[in-house]
């Protein structure tokens, strides 16, 4: 938690850019595994601890944007709980600590929201995730729960992406400790990629990294030699002898401050050729997106550039031909890149998109691009100082896909299709880093994970000493 100050100033910030009605910010509740009393890792919501810092269950604020008036509603532990639970401090102290003056119990959230909306005062929430916030907002609004999407605040979803876009220099601090935290995780699991080791041993080491730095990882982790599911949550091989293993895993502090990092390593410590050339042009297309990033340029056009750099190598190679420029303008890229350059990250990996991607990652100037792969592009607007955004390009070989793209002739005039049966136990590599968008360009976050072939190869190496 940060000093009481910093949620005072977020919650009169929010209340000058909601005109009206009252708002509501829904904490979340113990969610149970299996029985009642057995719960996963209790997890915040990042909107409700962003303006009111209080990471426990069973909350909910309330802020009346006319009178100015903030109320924290939850109830007191009872004694039963303090037996199994210990001290606990009661609802007002909680209030103080975050610089609220009114704490009541929970069932008087029923009254207050009840006397607006008799009244005919705005109702302000976010869209809700979880069931139980969705059955409660029902309760609270009559809003049927098919409808609390369409019913969700525009206003209030617009001022809460305007106000956690651009990170304060708290927040960067906690984000340099996710990154290192990260560090760890990832030069751990480069040093165990070897022939013979099972993938869930290397994703149960380093998600306990994460842990023993404050929380779980920022999103389940992806570790995988068949980096060619871009998102690959199984861990069932054991590893082979010559073959990818990508990484994406990021730590995630005891404020809930993110990182997310993807590196891809040679298991048994040498990449081969064909590797080191398609690895070399992945790096050349993050380390060109850094180059690009800084206020006033947008994001799509940065992906874009990303995009020119992996098709100008894969042409180099054979694999594509053409004009380059046109080849990515026809999206032909997006047979080896069948994602987006990056998003944004702070309080959650992919920030804030609960309330919306299309509100966070674009606005009324950039739109999303209907085209595979530029599609699946989650920031496109014009980045801004203090923003923080993951860079994170890739090549992969699909086998499906190329086969659909070959037998369909999509693309054909951009693509040598006869060079790619080389490549169907390819697997992927994909390169990430965070970045801080500064007054000039951008910085990464942290100190940058070894990235350059022999450095990489290197670490693998020391893991088998």
């Amino acid at each position: 938690m940060f000093n009481r100050e910093v949620y005072i100033e977020r919650r009169k910030q929010l209340k000058t850019k909601v005109k009206d009605g009252i708002i509501l910010l829904l904490g979340n509740n113990e969610a149970s595994m299996n029985y009642p009393d057995n719960t996963y890792h209790f997890r915040q919501d990042s909107n409700f601890i962003y303006f009111f810092g209080l990471d426990f269950p069973g909350l909910v604020g309330l802020i009346d944007v006319e009178s100015g008036d903030e109320m924290l509603f939850g109830d007191d532990y009872t004694m039963d709980d303090i037996i199994w639970m210990g001290p606990q401090d009661s609802m007002q102290e909680k209030a103080v600590h975050v610089g609220v003056k009114k704490a009541m119990p929970y069932k008087k959230l029923f009254d207050s929201v009840q006397e607006a909306i008799s009244r005919g005062r705005k109702i302000h929430f976010t869209p809700p995730y979880r069931g139980d916030n969705k059955l409660l907002l029902h309760e609270l609004t009559r809003v049927s729960i098919g409808d609390l999407q369409e019913k969700a605040s525009l206003e209030l979803i617009k001022a809460i992406v305007d106000l956690r876009s651009v990170k304060d220099e708290l927040e960067i601090e906690e984000l340099k400790k996710a990154a290192a935290g990260g560090y760890e995780m990832h030069v751990a699991a480069m040093k165990m990629a070897h022939p013979g080791v099972w993938e869930q041993n290397i994703a149960g080491i380093i998600e306990g990294i994460s842990l023993s730095n404050g929380n779980p990882p920022s999103f389940p982790i992806i570790l995988s030699q068949n980096g060619q599911t871009l998102h690959n949550h199984v861990h069932s091989n054991i590893l082979d002898e010559g073959r990818l293993l990508l990484v994406d895993a990021g730590s995630q502090t005891s404020n809930y401050y993110a990182s997310d990092f993807t590196r891809t390593s040679p298991v048994g410590g040498k990449f081969s050729q064909k590797q080191r050339e398609i690895y070399e042009i992945v790096l050349a297309a993050n380390n060109r997106a850094t180059e690009l990033s800084k206020p006033g340029v947008s994001y799509l056009s940065v992906h874009l550039e990303a995009a020119k750099v992996i098709a100008d190598g894969l042409k180099q190679l054979g694999i594509m031909k053409g004009d380059v420029d046109e080849a990515v303008q026809a999206g032909a890229h997006a047979l080896f890149m069948p994602h987006g350059l990056g998003h944004m990250m702070g309080l959650d990996v992919h920030d804030m998109e609960d309330l919306g991607q299309i509100y966070v990652g674009y606005d009324h100037e950039i739109r999303p691009v209907n085209q595979f792969g530029t599609s699946a592009l989650r920031l496109g607007r014009r980045l801004q100082e203090g923003f923080v955004i993951t860079n994170e390009p890739g090549i992969y070989f699909i086998p499906a896909l190329i086969e659909k793209w070959k037998s369909e002739k999509i693309n054909a005039d951009f693509i040598n299709f006869n060079r790619l049966d080389d490549y169907y136990n390819f697997g992927g590599i994909r390169l990430e880093d965070d970045l801080l968008i500064t007054a000039d360009g951008a910085e990464l976050i942290g100190d940058r994970i070894p990235i350059n072939p022999g450095e990489v190869e290197k670490i693998v190496c020391e893991g088998a000493k």
